[in-house]
C-alpha cells in the first residue's frame, strides 16, 4: 500500500492515478456524461434548427403581402384584380404583384372544402400576392390607403403570423434552456455521487496520502484530473454521436420521407441543416461538460475530506 501510494506523490507523468482509469465507478460515469452530453447536444441543435427556420419564415413572410378583393355585387372582379394589382406595382418598394387564378384559388381551398368540387359557379374571394423589395422600405400604409378605392378590397400584412411564429421559437428557445439545466443539475448529481463513491472506495489510500504529509490541494487535484480526463472523453463521443445522429435524421427526412411529409419537416427543421452555428453550439458542449465534471469534482473531494478531517 507505502509503495503504491509514494509512485503517486511525484510528477504525475507516468504515475498511476488514484481512482483507476478503468473502474467500474469510472467506466459508469464515463457512459452516464457520454448520454448527458449527447442530450445536451441534441437539444441545443434542436433549438437551433428551430430557431434558424423561424428566422427564415419570418424573414419570409415579412416580404410578402396579400391583398384580398371580396366579391361585391356590382363590381366587376377581373377589373378590381387588374387594379390592385397596378396599384401595388407603383407603390414604391414593391418587387412584384401577381393575381392568383381562379385554379390557384380552388387548390388553396382544397384542403378544407376536399378535392373535386366545382367552384366555377361561386364567386370565391381573389388574391394577388405582392413581393416586396424590402420591407422597411415599402409605403405599405400608402398602399392600403389607395386600396380604399376598390371595393371588397383589405391588405394582409401577416403580422399576426409572424408574431405568433416568433412567439412559438422564444418559447421553444425558453423550453431548451430548461431542459439544458435540467440536464446539467442532473450530471453536477451523479458527478457527486460518483466522486463521493470514489473517494470512499479509496479511502485507504486518501488516509495514507494524509498520513505521509499530502495536502487536501494535492489530492483533489488528483481526483479533478481523473474526472476532468472522464468529461472530456464522455463529451465528445456525446457530440459526435450528436452530430451523427442529426446527419443520420436529414438523410432520412430528405430521401426516405414522402414529398409532402418532407417539405413539412423541412419547414419546421430546415432539413436538419445545422450549419456553423449549430456546428459550434455542439462543439461548445464538450469544453463545458469537461470543466462542469472537473469543478464539481474537485468541489465535492474538498468537502468531503472537509467532513472527514
Amino acid at each position: 500500500m507505502i509503495e503504491r501510494v509514494r509512485a503517486l506523490i511525484p510528477a504525475r507523468k507516468g504515475a498511476a492515478p488514484i481512482v483507476p482509469e478503468k473502474s467500474v465507478a469510472g467506466r459508469t460515469l464515463l457512459l452516464l456524461i457520454t448520454i448527458m452530453s449527447f442530450l445536451s447536444a441534441v437539444t441545443l441543435g434542436g433549438v437551433v434548427l428551430v430557431q434558424k427556420s423561424a428566422i427564415a419564415w419570418s424573414a419570409d413572410v415579412g416580404r410578402e403581402v396579400t391583398i384580398q378583393i371580396r366579391p361585391v355585387e356590382g363590381e366587376v372582379m377581373d377589373s378590381n384584380l387588374r387594379t390592385a394589382v397596378s396599384l401595388a406595382q407603383s407603390t414604391p418598394g414593391v418587387a412584384s404583384a401577381r393575381a392568383i387564378t381562379v385554379e390557384e384559388s380552388q387548390a388553396l381551398l382544397e384542403p378544407w372544402l376536399g378535392a373535386g368540387l366545382d367552384l366555377t359557379a361561386i364567386e370565391i374571394p381573389r388574391l394577388v400576392v405582392v413581393q416586396l423589395a424590402d420591407p422597411a422600405d415599402a409605403d405599405i400604409a400608402g398602399l392600403e390607403r389607395n386600396l380604399g378605392a376598390i371595393k371588397g378590397a383589405s391588405l394582409d400584412t401577416h403580422a399576426a403570423w409572424r408574431q405568433q411564429l416568433n412567439t412559438m421559437a422564444g418559447t421553444i428557445v425558453v423550453s431548451g434552456l430548461l431542459v439544458l439545466i435540467l440536464i446539467g443539475a442532473a450530471t453536477v448529481l451523479a458527478i457527486v455521487f460518483a466522486t463521493r463513491g470514489a473517494m470512499a472506495t479509496n479511502r485507504e489510500i486518501v488516509d495514507v496520502l494524509h498520513y505521509i504529509g499530502a495536502s487536501n490541494k494535492f489530492i483533489a487535484g488528483e481526483f479533478q484530473g481523473r474526472f476532468l480526463s472522464i468529461g472530456l472523453q464522455g463529451g465528445l463521443l456525446g457530440t459526435v454521436a450528436a452530430v451523427l445522429f442529426f446527419t443520420l435524421i436529414g438523410t432520412a427526412a430528405g430521401g426516405m420521407l414522402s414529398s409532402e411529409a418532407g417539405a413539412q419537416v423541412g419547414v419546421l427543421f430546415g432539413r436538419f441543416a445545422l450549419g456553423l452555428a449549430g456546428i459550434i453550439g455542439i462543439a461548445a458542449v464538450v469544453p463545458v461538460i469537461a470543466a462542469l465534471t472537473a469543478i464539481t469534482s474537485r468541489v465535492t473531494v474538498r468537502r468531503f475530506l472537509a467532513e472527514t478531517s
